[in-house]
């Protein structure tokens, strides 16, 4: 593991978005990168898309999501689809040709799809306040989960819920890449600001591998970036 410090958003912004496109550059054959939405991405986004859109040095590039909340409304694109394509699809111009759907109708596939596709050459994570990371909230996979379906009911239902105005789109699952999912990329790159995220990330760096804590597995990658800003990173020793 290694961990990298910044001094602010900007920084990480920048530092990340140019150790992606160095990793994406590094092959002239497909590459494949699944990407993480929220908040903490954003700037990295607005960093990446102009500098990737219009440029056929990228072309190479495959973009996978690696969760996805549903609705009932079958004409609803997906939460985790909609935002990335918002942030960053959109913005960087890329074709749907490379834009692969993780979809509650194709999960069962999905591993089988990418192993066939090469693989994920690298993801970019978020990490919640609870240890989480993609789909994996504390509490609702195990550790050797591949790409599963989670049923969502009473808290769970009503955390999810939030990404829908009307309570009657809200499904009861989403779908999420497991640990062993997400251990099988070759590169991770986890990025993380601000003191609310400070606990979560000293038990990714220090603490014990417990599924208490979902993201405490991903130091065992051999191959895994933090990239933290100097709030994020006040509780570990690195």
């Amino acid at each position: 593991m290694k961990i990298i410090r910044v001094a602010n958003k900007k920084e990480l912004n920048e530092l990340t978005g140019e150790m992606l496109i160095g990793s994406m550059l590094s092959k002239q054959t497909r590459y494949n990168l699944s990407i993480t939405a929220g908040n903490t991405p954003k700037g990295v986004y607005e960093y990446l898309a102009p500098r990737i859109k219009r440029n056929s040095a990228f072309d190479h590039v495959h973009y996978y999501n690696f969760d996805e909340i549903p609705s009932t409304d079958p004409n609803f694109i997906g939460v985790t689809m909609r935002d990335l394509k918002k942030l960053y699809l959109d913005p960087a111009g890329i074709d749907s040709k490379r834009i692969h759907h993780l979809t509650s109708e194709n999960f069962e596939n999905h591993d089988h799809n990418l192993l066939l596709a090469g693989g994920l050459d690298a993801m970019l994570l978020g990490i919640g306040k609870d240890g989480h990371y993609c789909g994996n909230l504390p509490g609702t996979t195990n550790f050797a989960d591949q790409t599963v379906k989670v049923e969502a009911k009473g808290a769970l239902k009503d955390l999810i819920g939030r990404h829908f105005s009307d309570p009657l789109l809200v499904p009861d699952y989403w779908i999420t890449m497991g640990p062993k999912s997400v251990m099988n990329a070759r590169k991770l790159i986890l990025i993380a600001t601000g003191t609310e995220k400070a606990d979560a990330i000293w038990h990714l760096v220090d603490g014990p591998v417990e599924n208490k804590y979902p993201s405490s597995i991903l130091k065992l990658h051999p191959d895994l970036t933090v990239i933290v800003d100097e709030e994020a990173a006040e509780r570990i020793n690195n």
